[in-house]
């Protein structure tokens, strides 16, 4: 599975950028997907994913209420709209596929190489 990421860059706080990710290889509707960050020197942290059906979805605290995420079984690709950012969301994204969770350790099997997003104040 290869996934590729896109729509990182240097945005304003306040801003709503959207993150995409196309997914080849592999059976799209077969895998949860969702997006991981990590901000400079801080361990990788899980952000959202969304169900294999697109009918569920879950989300950091942190990130509730401002970011939302769809998935396209026709494209095969996954995308994350983040309204309002704030600096703290300062990070590479990754976009990730075959999502799990063993008690509260949450990861994927197969990660994209990531985007960055900078936010300024």
């Amino acid at each position: 599975v290869q996934l590729q990421a896109s729509g990182g860059g240097l945005v304003q706080a306040g801003d709503s950028p959207r993150l995409s990710c196309a997914v080849s290889g592999g059976t799209f509707s077969s895998y949860s997907v969702g997006w991981f960050r990590q901000a400079p020197g801080k361990e990788r942290e899980f952000v959202s994913a969304i169900s294999r059906s697109g009918g569920s979805t879950d989300f950091a605290d942190s990130v509730k209420g401002r970011f939302t995420m769809s998935r396209d079984a026709t494209k095969n690709t996954l995308s994350l709209q983040m309204n309002n950012l704030k600096p703290e969301d300062t990070a590479v994204y990754y976009c990730v596929v075959d999502c799990w969770t063993i008690g509260n350790k949450r990861w994927a099997n197969y990660w994209g190489k990531g985007t960055q997003v900078t936010v300024s104040s």
